[in-house]
């Protein structure tokens, strides 16, 4: 049960201190290369969409457009989660890694597959073994929020854990 407690005590520190982060965005330049679609959006500052929602800000870590890397704000995610697993060597998760509606069906499943083994780097990285994790990817097949904008697409470039 103390491990239960600890895990939210981080949890809401998490969110406390995601709350107060923003993120600088630059120029997505992925269409530049042909991974995507011409939709590309250019934001100016954004906070992560965990700071947004407490809940799932333990459950769930996001990425910037066509990313595959963990920003800092959600390393504390990450962080709780390892201490978890770690302290339960039981305890199994899948990592489901997904992606907003642009770029074609193909390249947002490997996106989704990078995203989901980045996490898992990271979590083994922290001493999770490795036989605990199993990664998925579902592309944009499965949306957080519906939308055809930055507001919705934020939500959906997500890696998600599951028990």
């Amino acid at each position: 049960m103390s491990a239960l407690k600890n895990l939210s005590l981080v949890c809401c520190v998490v969110a406390t201190l995601s709350a107060c982060g923003t993120t600088t965005k630059k120029d997505d330049q992925a269409a530049d290369k042909g991974a995507v679609t011409d939709t590309a959006v250019k934001t100016d500052t954004m906070t992560s969409p965990a700071a947004s929602d407490a809940v799932a800000a333990g459950r769930t870590v996001y990425f910037d457009f066509d990313s595959d890397v963990v920003h800092s704000e959600d390393r504390g995610t990450v962080a709780a989660q390892a201490k978890l697993l770690s302290a339960n060597r039981g305890k199994k998760v899948t990592l489901e890694g997904h992606c907003d509606e642009r770029g074609t069906t193909e390249y947002n499943m490997a996106l989704g597959e990078r995203r989901a083994k980045s996490v898992r780097d990271a979590l083994t990285a922290q001493g999770v073994s490795g036989s605990q994790i199993k990664t998925v990817s579902y592309g944009e097949s499965r949306p957080a929020k519906e939308g055809h904008d930055e507001s919705a697409w934020k939500y959906n470039r997500r890696v998600e854990f599951l028990d």
